[in-house]
């Protein structure tokens, strides 16, 4: 498995913007999260590192010392008493605010992440360099990054504030000690770029983890498990799991040496110089000069480890928000992704036209055209078929007559006007789409139909319009009907369906909702000969002074068309009605005797 390209120069990323849109982020998402963390830590911290560590040792040692009497002792205690059970407080506050904040804080940004990739072009959902970046941008959701840079900006105010208070107290004792601190400042940029190394390997297994979580899904759904057990397929799907993870191995041990070099260097300045430094000077000063007491020394030990922990706490915090701001760029992108798709001025009118004038396009990296120089016209309450064998271009055309993709060369007019010049929401739903790779989803079937939550009087809408799709005889057999849920996946008493029921239950989407223009992609791919005949003819009723459009390689749609275009590698090879066609006797004349043949063998091809 290759590793996948970074696509900059993640050195060159700004941390600062990042660090800063997270925070906006994350507060404007739930501030009780930040909140909530900073409470709980600060509260945490200060009881630990400062006033137990350091005041009560302090004062404990006064005692044994005789440097004070039992009475001041009680007082004391009694006062660390209060401030550990008000510490206390905060610090379950603190836990309460951010446990409640977190699934909101999901919520939100899930939300977010949804909405925009519903957004997206759908270009984006053909290159693989918008799953990666789709996938970069979810890990701040998935892998709970959101948390953690939460937590350790608290971690990193809380460890500022008890270092604060235990250098007050090391500088009454003797400035110096603070000089063995010093190194510590040098694994601040040790670890930021120890950081970005960490995030460059992470981002290079983006792919190969894509792969895995790809074939692990595949494994675990139903449309898969019949291909999975008849054939040699699993062994394949293994393999390139077994690569993807020997791919990450690779890049984790490509990664090993610089990694340890860095963490060998930073203990270094964190660990070895500040401990040794300390002791041996502490050391020296109660053993040789004598300007050190038993207490004194103590208290300098305690809070040199109290410091070294904190000041290390801070280091950590700041190289780990870096680590995940750089999560929070792929984020920041994609929602700053601007569709190509752009929205026109123009409001929608009646239907009266669309033409394809010189269109031509080829998919984004490809070098060959999909569709060279097309030209037709459908006009209000006409029919027409637009047939080709597999890879004529067929499913390109759908595309870009519903501005999926904007032609390459030419353009697409609605009455007369390029379709550019209209909003795209709009001028979408004026179409009534039924897809050749038709989607159902694990919701009631009356609420696939309606495509929202139903009312009662959706419900008998969506019935109607299942009676008509001929899905309604599968249907009216369930317990609860229209109201059963598709699939077992979320409802033990969900129900499935076959391929052709499927596509059946797909078209009554059609018949649910009024439209100006249809378009049927290969609606009957799934359908035997009779169901096939049997919708059409309902299609054909329901649609009558209406416009349709039907896109197939069968032909039962275009002998019932008013005009049939014919395309073959891209270009439209011919025109005309069924019977001027047959008379031609070119491509469609071909195509339509071959299918007639296959019709009196008792079997219609699939589709592409």
């Amino acid at each position: 498995m290759g590793r996948v390209r970074l696509i900059e120069n993640q050195y060159d990323t700004p941390v600062m913007k990042n660090i800063i849109y997270a925070i906006k982020l994350i507060w404007k998402a739930d501030k009780k999260l930040m909140i909530g963390y900073f409470i709980h830590v600060v509260a945490s911290t200060i009881m630990q590192g400062y006033v137990q560590n350091i005041l009560f040792l302090s004062v404990l040692l006064r005692l044994i010392t005789g440097n004070t009497d039992f009475k001041v002792y009680a007082l004391y205690m009694l006062g660390f008493l209060a401030v550990f059970v008000l510490g206390r407080g905060l610090s379950r506050l603190g836990e309460w605010l951010k446990e409640s904040a977190n699934k909101n804080v999901l919520k939100q940004l899930n939300k977010q992440i949804l909405t925009k990739a519903s957004t997206l072009d759908v270009e984006c959902y053909e290159t693989p360099e918008f799953y990666d970046k789709y996938q970069k941008a979810t890990l701040v959701v998935t892998s709970s990054y959101f948390d953690f840079i939460s937590m350790n900006f608290a971690n990193l105010a809380g460890s500022v504030i008890s270092a604060l208070f235990i250098v007050s107290t090391i500088l009454t004792i003797n400035p110096v000690y603070l000089i063995f601190l010093a190194p510590i400042a040098a694994v601040f940029a040790i670890e930021l770029h120890k950081s970005k190394i960490v995030y460059n390997r992470e981002m290079e297994q983006v792919t190969n983890n894509r792969v895995k979580a790809y074939i692990q899904r595949t494994c675990f759904l139903k449309d898969y498990s019949k291909d999975m057990r008849t054939s040699n397929i699993f062994a394949v799907m293994l393999k390139r799991f077994e690569a993807a993870v020997e791919g990450n191995v690779s890049i984790i041990k490509s990664y090993g040496v610089i990694l340890f070099i860095y963490s060998m260097v930073s203990d270094l300045f964190s660990e070895f110089i500040p401990v040794i430094g300390t002791y041996a000077f502490a050391g020296y000063e109660f053993a040789t000069k004598g300007t050190l007491t038993v207490a004194g020394f103590s208290i300098v030990i305690s809070a040199i480890n109290s410091i070294r922990g904190a000041t290390l706490t801070i280091t950590t915090s700041i190289t780990d928000i870096t680590q995940q701001a750089l999560y929070f760029q792929n984020l920041r992108e994609f929602f700053e992704y601007e569709p190509r798709i752009k929205n026109g001025p123009e409001k929608l009118q009646e239907f009266e036209s669309l033409e394809f004038r010189n269109v031509s396009f080829k998919y984004p990296g490809a070098e060959k055209y999909s569709l060279k120089n097309v030209n037709f016209r459908i006009d209000n309450k006409e029919t027409l078929a637009v047939v080709g064998v597999n890879g004529a271009g067929k499913s390109t055309l759908v595309k870009l007559m519903l501005r999926f993709y904007d032609p390459t060369e030419g353009e697409i007019l609605y009455n007369g006007k390029n379709i550019k010049e209209y909003n795209v929401e709009d001028y979408r739903y004026s179409f009534a789409t039924v897809f050749q790779d038709y989607k159902n989803f694990a919701i009631s079937i009356y609420e696939n139909v309606m495509c929202r939550e139903c009312t009662e009087e959706d419900k008998e809408n969506a019935r109607k319009a299942l009676e008509r799709s001929g899905a309604w005889s599968k249907v009216s057999t369930f317990e609860k009907e229209g109201d059963t849920v598709l699939t077992r996946e979320f409802d033990e008493n969900g129900a499935g369906l076959s391929g052709g029921e499927n596509q059946k239950l797909s078209t009554a989407r059609l018949f649910a909702r009024d439209f100006q223009v249809a378009i049927l992609d290969e609606p009957s791919s799934a359908l035997d000969p009779v169901a096939e005949y049997k919708m059409y003819e309902n299609l054909v009723s329901y649609t009558k002074d209406k416009t349709v459009i039907y896109i197939s390689h069968r032909l039962s749609s275009a002998v019932l068309s008013d005009r049939i275009v014919v395309l073959g590698n891209g270009t439209v090879l011919e025109t005309g009605t069924h019977a001027q066609l047959m008379e031609k006797g070119g491509a469609y004349a071909q195509m339509f005797a071959l299918q007639a043949s296959s019709y009196n063998g008792g079997e219609v091809q699939a589709d592409e």
